[in-house]
């Protein structure tokens, strides 16, 4: 019968080579898994991880584990995280052979606090979105910004978009979002004013380039090299603008989604109208955008209710 330690060893080279997960993941994978084998040897099971059958291992010891975790004031999103590791562990050990039943299956997982997005303020989004600085194509980082505030774009669908997609005349995007689900995304005056002025720089860098050559379609936005800009791009590109905006650092290229959901739902918009513009299938997902104090709920409150 496998143990426990050739068990963990064979998890590790199906995630990394038939899973293909990242060198990253697998390493998280790992150490988690890891901390389980010492956990047995030092508190809990009878001879070690390399002699241990692991079919030993029940659900007792999956919950005194966790129990161990807690004590030693893990937080909620890593004791979730340890969890998620063995129930896939067993799992795999469940359909090589190994185990009858995964003995994490049915543990609860911990309570997570419920964590708002950050959102900027309607001044910081300003300040960001006119910041003067030199990078190398000042047109298309300017309509980048613009677009994605304008529209509540994920980077990925405004990674996505090609020139085809877009109708420049009546200011909407065709969008592919999750679940490639298609939504029309309508923008201003002023994002469309940027990316007017962004397409002659644009037709510029893709003339004569080798991207324009391989690359299938006619991205929106586009590199200095002529090929399609990438998220991660579009992340250092935000850092860069931060930086000359005095803006902190930590803002990632999603708070502007946020900051569009949460400006509009400010300003009077109805939240189901958040939900188509943002593209989520469930407006529980869309509340989770939307971040009003305890003022903000107040005053709605005082204005609406005929009894305040």
């Amino acid at each position: 019968m496998i143990t426990i330690a050739r068990a963990v060893d064979d998890f590790e080279g199906y995630i990394a080579d038939a899973r293909r997960f990242s060198e990253r993941t697998v390493r998280a994978y790992r150490s988690d898994l890891d901390r389980f084998a010492t956990f047995w040897e030092r508190d809990f099971g009878e001879g070690s991880a390399s002699t241990t059958p692991l079919s030993r291992v029940d659900v007792l010891a999956v919950r005194s584990y966790l129990a161990s975790l807690h004590r030693g004031r893990l937080a909620s999103r890593s004791l979730a995280r340890h969890l998620s590791t063995l129930r896939s562990f067993f799992r795999w050990a469940c359909r090589e052979g190994h185990l009858e039943k995964n003995p994490a299956r049915a543990l609860p997982s911990p309570r997570l606090p419920r964590t708002l997005p950050r959102a900027m303020t309607l001044p910081d989004t300003e300040r960001l979105l006119a910041a003067d600085e030199d990078g190398p194509f000042p047109e298309r980082d300017r309509a980048l910004f613009e677009l994605l505030y304008a529209t509540g774009l994920r980077v990925s669908e405004a990674a996505g978009l090609d020139l085809e997609d877009v109708d420049f005349a009546s200011r909407l995007a065709r969008v592919v979002g999750k679940g490639n689900k298609e939504r029309i995304a309508p923008f201003g005056e002023e994002a469309g004013d940027t990316l007017a002025a962004y397409l002659p720089a644009r037709a510029k860098r893709r003339r004569g380039s080798r991207a324009a050559e391989s690359e299938d379609g006619e991205p929106l936005f586009v590199n200095a090299r002529g090929g399609r800009l990438t998220t991660r791009s579009m992340a250092r590109l935000l850092k860069r603008r931060l930086r000359a905006a005095g803006l902190p650092a930590e803002i990632s290229p999603h708070a502007l989604r946020h900051s569009f959901a949460t400006h509009l739902l400010e300003a009077g918009a109805d939240l189901r109208a958040i939900q188509e513009l943002l593209g989520h299938a469930s407006l529980s997902t869309t509340q989770k955008y939307t971040h009003l104090d305890a003022a903000r709920l107040r005053e709605v409150y005082r204005r609406a209710h005929p009894k305040a």
